[in-house]
């Protein structure tokens, strides 16, 4: 049997359209949040975190965390290890991960023009202005998101789909009929060479999850078993990489031969970058001098450490909100929030996040508040850079250890 994946803008009646497909094909559906559940399961990671990639906002440590890729990687593991079921139907943002050549999938788009959306969510209590801008946000993050997984940057391309319902035109029972009566097409149907891809598709999303653990970001496919490893950003000693990446996906079973290339993107700026988890990599440096901390954080960029800056104690909490930080070098004079209240307030409510103290203007006294307080270290300026990151990489240490202790029954 086939495969029906949906992807819908908000408010396209998409709902309704979920029920009757599930009625009148008793097929299974199958949300973000399950394959969310299910690589959260796989990976370790907590599931609000994994469904952040569906967000478009960027995340600040990103660029040295790699947390969006490793993300991605473990839901297209979730997902190919849904696909073999068969009778599913996927909708989603999840459903951009099946491959193309899995062609046993009807790939379905529910879409309307703004004006029927907005009236749409007018009838369900939402005032136009707040739904026009709901509606907004939403393209935009599946804008970012086939980007990211697809390369493409329009979700409602129709080259992305098999059919593309006008849902302003189209009934929810019309649509549902509509699909099905394609799902019944011969060339939909399941065959030996689209089952191998289903199989070629685990493989490839067991081999990036075995690479993602070590650190590495590689596109993968797989064709009959056979891997292709393709380097995307520039390293300087390309032929050690592919022997490391050759080491680790050789050691996944199922691999009869292993390829490595170089794809379009090696040949950009970009430099290629194995994440080192003994490091830390999301260092959040809090100080209203912003030559010095600025200057502090590409320092510590060129040791490998992951930092991302926040100019006063309101932004530096907002930013603990939103990106998880795992270890803060703040100060203590600041306008507006000082550096005393961010570490009362970042104690109270993410206690797992370890605090040092680098300030020109503390006292004795200071000292003696901040380490009651929690504060991991407490430095005074200038520092050599070599004891900062000695303090940094304890410090981090002990948050993880701390965290490793919390998960443990």
């Amino acid at each position: 049997m086939s495969t029906i994946t949906l992807f819908s803008g908000s408010y396209c009646n998409d709902q309704d359209i979920y029920r009757l497909l599930v009625e009148h094909s008793g097929y299974r559906l199958i949300r973000d949040e399950e394959v969310v559940s299910a690589a959260s399961a796989i990976s370790g990671l907590a599931a609000g975190k994994i469904a952040r990639v569906f967000s478009g906002k960027p995340l600040v440590f990103n660029s040295f965390t790699h947390e969006k890729e490793r993300s991605i990687a473990y839901l297209k593991l979730a997902m190919a290890e849904l696909l073999p079921a068969e009778n599913l139907i996927i909708a989603g943002f999840v459903s951009h991960l099946i491959p193309k050549k899995i062609s046993h999938v009807l790939r379905v788009c529910l879409i309307a023009d703004p004006k029927f959306r907005i009236a749409a969510a007018q009838q369900q209590g939402v005032p136009a202005k707040e739904a026009a801008k709901t509606i907004h946000k939403q393209d935009e993050d599946a804008a970012i998101w086939v980007n990211a997984v697809g390369h493409v940057n329009d979700p409602w391309a129709a080259a992305l789909y098999d059919i593309v319902i006008p849902v302003d035109k189209t009934s929810p029972a019309d649509s549902q009929a509509i699909i099905l009566r394609h799902f019944g097409r011969e060339v939909v149907r399941a065959t030996e060479n689209s089952r191998q891809a289903v199989r070629d598709f685990l493989l490839a999303s067991i081999v990036e999850v075995a690479l993602a653990k070590e650190g590495h970001q590689i596109e993968v496919e797989a064709e009959n078993d056979a891997v292709t490893l393709t380097i995307n950003k520039h390293v300087l000693m390309l032929s050690r990489l592919e022997e490391e990446l050759k080491s680790i996906a050789g050691k996944v079973p199922g691999v009869r031969s292993l390829t490595t290339k170089v794809g379009k993107g090696y040949h950009q700026a970009d430099i290629y970058r194995k994440v080192d988890f003994a490091l830390p990599s999301k260092v959040l440096l809090v100080d209203d001098e912003r030559e010095f901390v600025q200057t502090l954080s590409e320092r510590l960029q060129m040791r490998d450490m992951g930092s991302a800056v926040a100019y006063d104690g309101e932004s530096a909490l907002a930013m603990i909100g939103e990106d998880e930080p795992e270890v803060m070098i703040l100060d203590l004079k600041m306008p507006g929030i000082d550096g005393i209240e961010v570490l009362k307030r970042v104690k109270q409510t993410r206690p797992e996040i370890e605090v040092i103290i680098l300030t020109g203007h503390g006292s004795e006294v200071d000292r003696a508040t901040c380490l009651g307080l929690g504060a991991f270290a407490y430095l005074q300026k200038p520092v050599d850079i070599e004891i900062l990151t000695d303090t940094l990489k304890k410090a981090n240490e002990k948050m993880r250890q701390n965290l490793a202790a919390r998960k443990t029954p």
